[in-house]
């Protein structure tokens, strides 16, 4: 259900629920209402919890402003920064690595045709009439 908030705000919002329901009840025996006529006038915390788009939005860009990120979130993000150096480092090796094969290719291909062909392509040597 809190898939989506980190453990620190799911924890809040379960104890702030179980405290809406105590003041309730509390309310509810200290005026002396029937059971009845206290579910009647209680209201339900679960539409307490939910807020329209426009006031969610308002209040998650509010909150970015004024409080920091918490632990989970910084070590996320350092995770993922600290992987996507990692994986940069590993691409540039390989190409680099992959280069060098290459010009050692090149030039051993050149020193072959060198020797093979005597600088005459082809050559004089290979020429059966």
């Amino acid at each position: 259900m809190w898939a989506g908030w980190d453990g620190q705000w799911a924890a809040l919002a379960d104890w702030f629920l179980c405290l809406l329901s105590v003041l309730q009840e509390g309310e509810s025996a200290a005026l002396g209402l029937s059971k009845a006529d206290a579910e009647k006038n209680k209201p339900n915390p679960k539409k307490n919890i939910f807020l329209q788009e426009s006031e969610a939005n308002n209040f998650f860009k509010r909150r970015s402003k004024r409080s920091y990120r918490s632990r989970d979130e910084l070590n996320a993000e350092h995770r993922r920064e600290y992987y996507e150096e990692q994986k940069n480092e590993y691409e540039n090796h390989a190409e680099e690595q992959h280069n060098e094969h290459q010009e050692r290719i090149q030039e051993h291909r050149e020193q072959w045709r060198q020797w093979h062909y005597n600088s005459y392509y082809p050559s004089y040597r290979y020429r059966h009439y």
